[in-house]
């Protein structure tokens, strides 16, 4: 996942924070743990240089740069914003940028001890956010499509990570999902992976929302995933009162989206344990108790 032939050092950001943003150079860098398409380094306390890992990461990294401008300033809770752009050079060949610090801690990392409140915000946050996007916005890549789209990819984390005494009802859900009509409302935007290293926690409730790489315009369906994802057991009820925008189907895609995203935390987490490269071991568990608040909230509960 990762291309190991560029080394991103403390040094190397800042020569060229040197070389190409001399007025922020001065400014302390620390190295922020996680990050999959790019590496990050916090650069004093406001900002954050991010530095593309991946061969898809510059152009995750353009659409951010693009859109995010487009969408902070209507959106309740602070998001990565760009600063400033870095040009690719001999001494590191892609673009690169400098955001805005969203303070707090990550999901992965934390927990939600104000479930309520932590629902009332992610609605608000979603509602404000899925709004119809113009015609240029971008489309979606490995995600974004309907459900039954992705039932190789489901059956795949299936067999990986699915205990045996849980795996009627994980297969009964995600059937539900593929099931379930399209949607037929415009395109709204979407962040498109909302998990709990995606978000950020402070005072017990969601402050923040990082990584809009994965950002389109479709089917709020994959946003809505995260009021199993991402909120705390029984908290799904009052988000979607809250959201009040998803009709039964949306709520069974997003439903078994959320099944899908859970399981494949848990493979991420599992080769994290193992040591396998892309391993993420914190996810594991966030992804199990993801599954199990799926399993426990059975459609009619969420309405």
């Amino acid at each position: 996942m990762t291309d190991s032939e560029i080394e991103i050092t403390a040094d190397l950001v800042h020569d060229l924070l040197q070389e190409q943003h001399p007025d922020l150079a001065g400014l302390a860098i620390r190295e922020v743990a996680g990050g999959w398409d790019n590496k990050q380094w916090r650069l004093g306390d406001e900002l954050a240089v991010r530095m593309p890992r991946t061969e898809r990461a510059p152009d995750l990294q353009r659409k951010e740069c693009r859109w995010l401008p487009v969408l902070a300033p209507r959106l309740p809770l602070p998001i990565p914003n760009p600063v400033r752009t870095g040009e690719p050079s001999t001494r590191f060949p892609r673009p690169w940028a400098i955001m805005t610090w969203v303070p707090g801690e990550p999901l992965d990392y934390t927990s939600i001890s104000r479930g309520d409140h932590a629902a009332d915000t992610l609605a608000g946050f979603l509602r404000a956010l899925h709004r119809e996007a113009p015609a240029e916005a971008p489309t979606g890549s490995d995600r974004g499509a309907h459900p039954k789209k992705y039932t190789d990819g489901f059956d795949h984390f299936f067999q990986a990570v699915v205990p045996s005494g849980i795996a009627d009802e994980v297969r009964a859900v995600w059937d539900g999902a593929v099931a379930a009509p399209d949607w037929e409302g415009p395109r709204v935007w979407v962040h498109g992976d909302l998990h709990p290293a995606n978000v950020v926690v402070s005072d017990g409730t969601l402050s923040g929302v990082i990584d809009f790489g994965g950002m389109f315009a479709g089917d709020p369906a994959w946003d809505l995933a995260a009021a199993w994802v991402v909120l705390p057991a029984g908290a799904a009820s009052r988000f979607f009162d809250v959201y009040a925008l998803a009709d039964e189907a949306t709520i069974r895609r997003a439903r078994g989206l959320a099944a899908l995203k859970s399981l494949f935390l848990m493979l991420m987490g599992q080769n994290g344990d193992r040591g396998l490269p892309g391993g993420k071991p914190t996810w594991g568990p966030a992804g199990r108790a993801a599954l199990d608040r799926v399993l426990r909230c059975g459609l009619m509960q969420t309405r």
